[in-house]
């Protein structure tokens, strides 16, 4: 069935054709369109689900972690402030190795008040043990709640689908939803080794010495190595069963190009569209677009940009005083590797500002003209 819908709405069916048990919701711009929907399915029976209203999104994670202990699978959404209140709860839900699933709409943080999109909400959890997967579209939203849902019940990792605000949350576009069936012999439900039961109570000490808890920490890393194979394989298995495949990066005409521009989100679109602009005027440019930000694919990016001369980095979010998120991680990954390569750094559209086609052409063409020294360079910059 095919229908044309928000990637709010995305997000919704993703959460019914996974069979959600539990649905924790606490409305935020953008996201409310998430749980609206989610609460009319439940309310109609179309999907067989403990709807719970709570108080907040402290809330909302802390019923998730509770009904995921239980052993159902659990689905909430969130964004911007909303997300930084969930932060204690986050590391929670690593630590108990509770493969929740969440929808975080990129939202600008406060002050001054923002409601548009921006990735330092997501980004500034990134060390918080969740799996991170950043959308380009609302196909691909969908498709990707689904499976990270098979991903962190295979690896006991919870897992963020990211989408940035307005641009997927509220623009409408063609979705293909697969039917129920065919999702169920993708997705089996989910029947942990180890759960609670709340017929009969126990009580388990939450302290670990020191003699103990470093090994736990190791775990949740090498289960966080392995979710890199595993999101491979799930992405393959689920282009087999619908025609989409997925993997840790899209490569846009990278392979001969001598310009890479590296991005994530809604913004790989346009950086497409620029990518085919410069390729027109004879730049040999190209687009890695990182899906998977956690578990961070260094070994694919590394080799995606071993015939590169340059590299473009543009990230949609700040970590003040050291640059672009994104950039910092792409240098870390490539310089373990070779040494060789130019990388830049630039930040644009933080805010929800609209960053044009022709801004990232001018970002390619600005290499040209001067090497950049500093560690931030500014598109669009009101001077």
């Amino acid at each position: 069935m095919k229908k044309v819908i928000t990637g709010n709405h995305a997000v919704s069916y993703a959460a019914k054709l996974s069979r959600a048990e539990v649905i924790a919701a606490y409305p935020i711009t953008p996201q409310t369109e998430v749980v609206e929907k989610l609460s009319e399915l439940v309310a109609s029976g179309e999907l067989k689900a403990n709807f719970i209203n709570v108080e907040s999104e402290h809330s909302a994670m802390a019923a998730c972690i509770g009904a995921s202990a239980t052993g159902a699978r659990a689905f909430t959404a969130t964004s911007s402030q909303g997300l930084a209140l969930m932060h204690e709860l986050l590391h929670w839900a690593t630590g108990a190795r509770l493969p929740i699933v969440m929808a975080n709409i990129n939202r600008s943080f406060g002050p001054p008040w923002n409601i548009w999109s921006d990735q330092t909400d997501s980004l500034a959890q990134r060390d918080t043990g969740w799996m991170q997967f950043y959308c380009e579209n609302n196909q691909e939203i969908l498709d990707t709640i689904i499976q990270a849902y098979r991903i962190s019940e295979k690896v006991l990792l919870p897992a963020m689908v990211v989408l940035d605000a307005f641009y997927h949350s509220h623009t409408m576009e063609p979705v293909d939803i697969p039917d129920e069936n065919s999702i169920d012999s993708f997705l089996a439900p989910y029947n942990p080794r180890y759960s609670l039961d709340v017929k009969r109570p126990r009580a388990f000490g939450g302290l670990t010495t020191p003699q103990w808890y470093y090994e736990l920490r190791y775990k949740i890393e090498r289960s966080m190595a392995q979710a890199l194979e595993e999101i491979k394989k799930a992405g393959a298995a689920y282009g087999r069963l619908t025609g989409r495949t997925y993997s840790l990066i899209e490569k846009y005409r990278a392979d001969d190009a001598k310009d890479i521009i590296i991005a994530a989100g809604a913004l790989a679109e346009t950086v497409k569209d620029a990518v085919d602009m410069l390729r027109e005027n004879g730049k040999k440019t190209g687009l890695v677009r990182i899906r998977a930000f956690r578990p961070f694919p260094s070994e694919e990016i590394a080799a995606a940009l071993k015939r590169a001369e340059r590299v473009a980095v543009i990230d949609r979010n700040i970590s003040f005083g050291c640059g672009g998120i994104f950039f910092q991680e792409v240098k870390s990954a490539v310089f373990a590797r070779r040494k060789d390569t130019k990388i830049y750094g630039f930040i644009a559209g933080l805010g929800g500002r609209d960053v044009s086609d022709r801004e990232i052409a001018d970002v390619v063409y600005s290499m040209d003209k001067k090497a950049h020294t500093e560690k931030i360079n500014w598109v669009g910059l009101k001077r």
